[in-house]
Formats: C-alpha cells, sequence, structure tokens
C-alpha cells in the first residue's frame, strides 16, 4: 500500500541558536521524532529563527501558504518571558483556533513538570496546514508528541491534507471508522 507523501515545516524559534550561541536541538528532535513515528514519505522543510514576532508570523505564512505544508511544528518562545512571542505570532496568522491542542500539551506536560502551567502553546488551522507550538526541550517535544500526535492525523484530513499513518507500535491514530481508508 503506497503512503501519500507529506512536506511538514519545522521552526525552532531562538535567540541564541539562531545566532550560533549553541547549538540547535529542536530541529533534529523533531525530524527524529516524525521520521521514526510515520509511514508516510515526508519532505522537511526547516527554519532556525530568532524569537521575533514579525519574522515568525512570515515564515509560519511562508511555509502554510507558499511550501504547502500540511503540518508546521514550532519549537521554543511559548513560555511567560518578555522574548517568548511564538503563541502571539501562531494566533496572529490563524483562521481558526483549535483550543484543545494547547489544552492537551499543557496536560501532558504536567504529568512530568508543575511548570508546564506557564506554556502558552496554541494549535491553530491556518488554510490546509495545521500549526502546532511545542515546548523547546527534546525531552518535552517528544513527551507532548507522543501525548496529542493520535488526534494529528484526522485534524488534518479535516483540513484538506494527505492521510498520515504512523507505524502502529509508536502511535495509534485515530479516526473516526467512517474516515479510515480501506485497504
Amino acid at each position: 500500500m503506497s503512503h501519500d507523501s507529506v512536506r511538514i515545516g519545522l521552526v525552532s524559534i531562538s535567540d541564541r541558536a539562531s545566532q550560533g550561541v549553541y547549538e540547535d536541538q529542536g530541529l533534529p528532535a523533531l525530524q527524529d521524532w516524525l521520521g521514526s513515528t510515520l509511514e508516510n514519505p515526508v519532505e522537511f522543510v526547516s527554519r532556525l529563527i530568532p524569537d521575533e514576532q514579525a519574522l515568525i508570523e512570515s515564515t509560519l505564512i511562508e511555509l502554510a501558504d507558499t511550501a504547502h505544508c500540511a503540518l508546521v511544528l514550532t519549537t521554543g518562545g511559548t513560555g511567560p518571558a518578555l522574548r517568548d512571542v511564538t503563541p502571539e505570532a501562531t494566533l496572529a496568522v490563524a483562521h481558526k483556533v483549535l483550543p484543545g491542542f494547547g489544552e492537551a500539551m499543557r496536560a501532558v506536560s504536567l504529568k512530568y513538570v508543575p511548570t508546564a502551567i506557564l506554556s502558552r502553546q496554541v494549535g491553530v488551522v491556518r488554510g490546509g496546514c495545521l500549526i502546532l507550538n511545542l515546548p523547546g526541550q527534546p525531552k518535552a517535544i517528544k513527551e507532548t508528541l507522543d501525548g496529542i500526535f493520535a488526534a494529528v492525523p484526522y485534524c488534518i484530513d479535516l483540513i484538506g491534507g494527505p492521510y498520515l499513518e504512523a507505524r502502529p507500535a509508536t502511535v495509534a491514530v485515530f479516526r473516526p471508522k467512517s474516515a479510515l481508508r480501506k485497504a
């Protein structure tokens, strides 16, 4: 059985990593998780940018509208610090807000750290693209994706994207019976 190909945007948002002060760990963590989870052929479109709201907004618009990514995952910039503006940028480019993703991501993270209540992660739709803000640390990225990804493929179905399939041993993707593809 062939799998739909998918283009996924990955955006690491960090002043210091984008300036080369330290090596970015967000993009490799996202790519590793998705590469080991998805059965689909994936093309990654990656960006490493500083915490600048206008730049984050233009990057998200480019990935959704021009690069035609079905999914964009951001990492970093979701805390309460003055420079943390990823949620504001994400909401500014959204056509629809999906509050359940932010709620679920915080609920997952609260199982591991009490400071998860400081996170302001959001999930939104822009056209045919789902955009999710993830935490900045590789361990937290994995925990969060493990906890929420079961709902991502069906969301992408509903907005007209490719049919994402996960390896059964990684994530049990949920779709209503009426949305399942026949083998």
